[in-house]
């Protein structure tokens, strides 16, 4: 009998998962007692091997690049893609949010008890995201302060040539065994989807989410648009191969986002499958992919200019052509004055909230739902980590079109 493959597995996990967690929504707490601890479990290995292996991979994705100035440009392009596929995400948001009228004919009680951490400034995020001390960098898992120490150990290396080689060869040989035991821990994927999505389903069944499905239905659909249009679009311009290629070739990496809600915790999952059924190499799938698992919120961008919209009309409030136009700026420039904040999309939605006035208590009518949400637009983000890492290597003359191509190559 045929092996089934990862990407089937992982489906078939979350599939049991929402039929089982729909069975238990009387009793929640059964899901939450007995079957999250095996979701929680999964987690915490997945997350450790999370900060040795962006440090470790990064800091060799540096070295391989070799030159400073090529670094640079990589860095560039990875940037630029991140921020205006960011502004065509929440473009895409507004427009569906007033043409659906995602809010119209709602009238949910708040609750102004829900509140949000303070949303640091952009100076503040600038002066810190170099470490002075990176050893508590690396304890906290400050992500940006991670990647820029990583990217000052790996400029180091290729500066002192011959003798950073002993330097370079532990880093790669570090960052191997961490694709080992990620390797060990994706066999148990199928389990620990399952154990994550059942208590999710439980808790919010369809009754508890009916005032509002009409928000997760076009903040979903916002999600799928881009992806399908955007990411499309930059792969078949950018890199000439075809997106149904792309989209099967990630799929693993975008299944386990969709039930984790972490960019960071798929990230050694997009890394494996951006090398191995992508074709990027190891030298740019390990600098881009990593910033941004920490810079780039397509998906959360969607979720801010639906959310406004919603909020605006649930408050009976219109929001202007150049209010929008705010909505957009802000969520944009947000995506990294946010990064590696936890509770990114929240603190987000309330800066958004405050730059065109709308009420701060709106957040309490997205809180319930927000895991929901969550789940379409972590995947989103991963798979524009994917795509910017393909583009890249494509545009670098890098892209290995033979694994790409390949239509024999099993994912697995």
């Amino acid at each position: 009998m045929k092996k089934l493959q990862l990407t089937t597995k992982i489906f078939i996990g979350l599939a049991l998962g929402i039929l089982v967690g729909l069975m238990l929504q009387s009793s929640p707490n059964i899901a939450n007692s007995f079957i999250k601890p095996f979701g929680t479990l999964f987690l915490n290995l997945i997350k450790l091997v999370i900060v040795p292996l962006v440090f470790s991979s990064l800091v060799v994705g540096t070295c391989s690049l070799d030159d400073v100035r090529k670094l640079g440009r990589i860095g560039g392009k990875t940037v630029a893609y991140y921020m205006l596929t960011t502004a065509f995400a929440v473009t895409i948001g507004l427009i569906l949010a007033n043409i659906t009228n995602v809010g119209g004919g709602f009238s949910i009680p708040v609750d102004a008890s829900v509140e949000i951490n303070e949303a640091p400034n952009v100076i503040e995020t600038l002066l810190n995201i170099i470490p002075s001390n990176p050893l508590k960098a690396l304890v906290d898992g400050n992500m940006l302060q991670i990647i820029a120490f990583a990217i000052i150990i790996g400029i180091g290396i290729v500066s002192i040539g011959e003798k950073g080689k002993i330097l370079f060869n532990f880093f790669d040989s570090f960052a191997e065994v961490m694709y080992k035991i990620i390797g060990a821990i994706m066999k148990f994927a199928p389990i620990g989807v399952f154990a994550l999505i059942t208590p999710v389903v439980a808790e919010n069944g369809p009754s508890v989410l009916l005032p509002l499905l009409k928000l997760i239905l076009v903040v979903y659909a916002g999600c799928i648009l881009h992806a399908t249009v955007t990411y499309s679009s930059t792969i078949k311009i950018f890199a000439k191969e075809s997106p149904l290629k792309f989209f099967k070739g990630i799929a693993p990496a975008t299944i386990f986002s969709f039930t984790t809600a972490s960019s960071a915790g798929t990230l050694p999952i997009t890394m494996k499958r951006s090398e191995e059924n992508l074709g990027v190499p190891k030298s740019i799938s390990s600098f881009v992919l990593p910033l941004g698992a920490t810079i780039n919120m397509d998906g959360t961008a969607i979720y801010q200019g639906i959310c406004a919209i919603f909020i605006a009309q649930v408050y009976g409030l219109d929001l202007s052509l150049g209010a929008q136009l705010t909505v957009i700026l802000t969520a944009t420039l947000a995506s990294i004055g946010t990064a590696g904040v936890p509770g990114a999309g929240m603190i987000m939605l309330g800066m958004v909230l405050q730059s065109v006035g709308l009420p701060m208590e709106g957040i309490a009518l997205i809180a319930g739902v927000d895991r929901i949400l969550d789940m379409a637009r972590t995947s989103v983000n991963v798979t524009g980590d994917a795509s910017c890492a393909l583009i890249v290597a494509a545009t670098e003359g890098e892209l290995d079109r033979e694994v790409y191509n390949s239509t024999t190559k099993a994912i697995n």
